[in-house]
C-alpha cells in the first residue's frame, strides 16, 4: 500500500473515497462517528448530534439510473424513484461488492485534524480520534474530508420578532420524523425547500390545517416529467446543457422558465420565485400543487413577526392558533476538527478550488468530498471527486498554481452568482463540472470520437441521459460495462413498472422531443421570413 489516507466519514462520499483511494493504490482508513454506513441515507428514529438526520418518509429526488456508482447499477427491480430504506439497502451491497467495510473504523470520532510541525514538505497531518473515552493519534499523509453538508442546522430564530414569546413547540426540520403526533393540529412550516415541502404535504393528511411560510419562493417540479419519464433523464442531458449555455440570455431564460411552469403555473399558486430566472435548485414534490389546489396547504409570504399563539406574514394576513412551527430553513457548513484557516470562507462562500481543494496550502493533501450542490445526483459527484483527489494524493495529477486555482475560483464564483444567485455558492452546472473533473483524470468521454467510431453510443450520450456510466468509460478506472449500462438505462429504468403488460416498453425519442421543444419558434421564424 501507498500513501496514508484518513477519510472522515463513510456515507456515500466516504465509500467512494475509499475505494478511490483502493483504486489508487493508496491506504484508506475510514472513522464513522456511528455504527454503520450510510450517512444521510441511514434512517434513524432520533437525530443524533453531529451526524445528517431524514425523516422516515424520504425518497430520492434523483432516479436510479441518474444517482448510481458509475460500475454498480441499482437493481433492475428497484424503482426508479427510491424509498430510503431501498437506497441504503444498495449502499450495503456497494460496499461489500467492492469489500470496503475492513477500512471502516465504526462509533469513532474526529475531534482534530491538524498539520504536521513539518507540514510544509512532508503535507502530513495529526488525526486525533476518540472511541469509547480513549483518545488516539495518528500521522496520515492526506485527509478527505467526507461528512456532508447537511449536519449542522440553521435556525435563524433571530431573524423572527416575537419567536420568543410563541409558546407552541419550534423546533428544526432535522428533528422531525413521522406526521403521526401531529394530528389535529395547526402547523407552520417556514422554508419552501424540499424538506419544507415534503414535511408539509404529508402533514396536510393529519394535520388540522398546515402552512408554508415562503421568503423568495420555489420552482416545484414534479419527478414525473414528459410522457411519464423521469424528469431527470429527460433534463440532464449534455444536449440540453449545450443549449442552456450557449443559446442567447434572453431565449435561455425564456426557455428555463416556460420549463418550469409545463406543469402549472407558479404565479397561481403563490410559489413563483422573486427572481424566476436564477438556476436555484427546484423543489421535487409531487403533491404540492395538488395540496394547495384542495385548500389543505397553504402559502404564505415571510413572517414578520410572532405572537404567543400566531404568525403575521408580510402580507399583513395572520395564521392564528399555532400549535407548531417547523424551521425547514437548510443548514449551515462546518468542520469543527479543522481549523478555520484550513478551509477558508468568505462572504459565507468556502474557497475551495473545483469544490474540493483548499488553494492556499503548502500541500495539496486534504480534499473536501461531496460540498457541492447540483441538478446531478450526489453518488456520481462524489465518486468523481474522490478519484480526483486520490490521483492529486498520489502524485500522478497535479493542481495549478496558487494564482491560478484563485483565479478560477473567482471566476466562477462570479458565473454562479449570475446563475444561481447569491445565497447558492456551492452550486454548480452539473455537467459542466462533471466534464472539468474527469477531463483532469483522462476519463471525459471524448463525443467527437464516439460519433466517428461508435455512433450509436454517441446518440444516446449526447442526446440521452447523462448517466454516471459515461465518467467510466475511458481513461483510468475504465469499467467495462459501461457501454451495455448506457444502451440499457431505459430498460433498468422502465422495467420495474410493467407489472402489468399492455405493449412493448416505450422509450423515448429525442430528437422529436427537441424538435417539439423548438418547433413553435422554429414556426415563428419562418412566418417573419415569409412576411418580410
Amino acid at each position: 500500500m501507498g500513501k496514508k489516507v484518513a477519510i472522515i466519514g463513510a456515507g456515500v462520499s466516504g465509500l467512494a473515497s475509499i475505494r478511490s483511494c483502493l483504486e489508487e493504490g493508496l491506504e484508506p482508513t475510514c472513522f464513522e462517528k456511528s455504527n454503520d454506513i450510510g450517512g444521510l441515507w441511514k434512517f434513524s428514529d432520533h437525530a443524533e448530534e453531529g451526524r445528517a438526520s431524514i425523516y422516515k418518509s424520504v425518497f430520492s429526488n434523483s432516479s436510479k439510473e441518474m444517482m448510481c456508482f458509475p460500475d454498480f447499477p441499482f437493481p433492475d427491480d428497484f424503482p426508479s424513484f427510491m424509498h430510503n430504506s431501498k437506497i441504503q439497502e444498495y449502499i450495503i451491497a456497494f460496499a461489500k461488492e467492492k469489500n470496503l467495510l475492513k477500512y471502516i473504523q465504526f462509533k469513532t470520532f474526529v475531534s482534530s485534524v491538524n498539520k504536521r510541525p513539518d507540514f510544509a514538505t512532508s503535507g502530513q497531518w495529526d488525526v486525533t480520534t476518540e472511541r469509547d473515552g480513549k483518545k488516539e493519534s495518528a500521522v496520515f499523509d492526506a485527509v478527505m474530508v467526507c461528512s456532508g453538508h447537511h449536519v449542522y442546522p440553521n435556525l435563524p430564530k433571530e431573524s423572527f420578532p416575537g419567536l420568543n414569546h410563541f409558546k407552541g413547540k419550534c423546533f428544526h426540520s432535522r428533528d422531525y420524523k413521522e406526521p403521526g403526533v401531529f394530528n389535529g393540529k395547526r402547523v407552520l412550516v417556514v422554508g419552501l425547500g424540499n424538506s419544507g415541502c415534503d414535511i408539509a404535504t404529508e402533514l396536510s393528511r393529519t394535520a388540522e390545517q398546515v402552512m408554508i411560510s415562503s421568503r423568495s419562493g420555489s420552482w416545484v417540479m414534479s419527478r414525473v416529467w414528459d410522457n411519464g419519464y423521469p424528469w431527470d433523464m429527460l433534463l440532464v442531458t449534455r444536449f440540453g446543457t449545450f443549449l442552456k449555455n450557449n443559446l442567447p440570455t434572453a431565449i435561455s431564460d425564456w426557455l428555463y422558465v416556460k420549463q418550469m411552469n409545463a406543469r402549472f403555473k407558479h404565479e397561481n399558486y403563490g410559489l413563483m420565485p422573486l427572481n424566476g430566472v436564477l438556476r436555484k435548485e427546484p423543489v421535487f414534490n409531487d403533491e404540492l400543487p395538488a395540496c394547495i389546489l384542495c385548500g389543505i396547504v397553504s402559502v404564505k409570504p415571510n413572517v414578520k413577526e410572532f405572537t404567543e399563539t400566531s404568525a403575521i406574514f408580510e402580507d399583513g394576513t395572520i395564521f392564528e392558533g399555532i400549535d407548531c412551527v417547523i424551521f425547514a430553513t437548510g443548514y449551515s457548513f462546518a468542520y469543527p476538527f479543522l481549523d478555520e484557516s484550513i478551509i477558508k470562507s468568505r462572504n459565507n462562500e468556502i474557497i475551495l478550488f473545483k469544490g474540493v481543494f483548499p488553494p492556499l496550502l503548502e500541500k495539496s493533501t486534504i480534499a473536501v468530498i461531496g460540498f457541492v450542490q447540483s441538478l446531478g445526483a450526489a453518488i456520481p459527484t462524489a465518486d468523481l471527486q474522490s478519484r480526483w483527489a486520490a490521483q492529486v494524493i498520489k502524485g500522478t495529477c497535479t493542481l495549478p498554481s496558487m494564482e491560478d486555482m484563485m483565479n478560477d475560483i473567482n471566476e466562477k464564483m462570479e458565473k454562479k452568482r449570475k446563475w444561481f444567485g447569491k445565497s447558492e455558492t456551492i452550486q454548480t452546472d452539473y455537467i459542466v463540472y462533471m466534464d472539468e473533473l474527469s477531463s483532469f483524470i483522462g476519463a471525459k468521454p471524448n463525443i467527437p470520437w464516439l460519433f466517428l467510431t461508435d455512433p450509436k453510443l454517441a446518440m444516446e450520450v449526447y442526446f440521452g441521459p447523462c448517466s454516471p456510466y459515461q465518467f467510466r468509460l475511458v481513461g483510468p478506472g475504465q469499467w467495462p460495462g459501461a457501454r451495455n449500462a448506457i444502451l440499457t438505462q431505459w430498460d433498468r429504468s422502465l422495467k420495474p413498472m410493467q407489472t402489468r403488460v399492455v405493449g412493448r416498453l416505450q422509450k423515448p425519442c429525442f430528437f422529436f422531443h427537441w424538435l417539439k421543444l423548438f418547433a413553435i419558434p422554429i414556426l415563428l421564424i419562418a412566418v417573419f421570413l415569409v412576411l418580410t
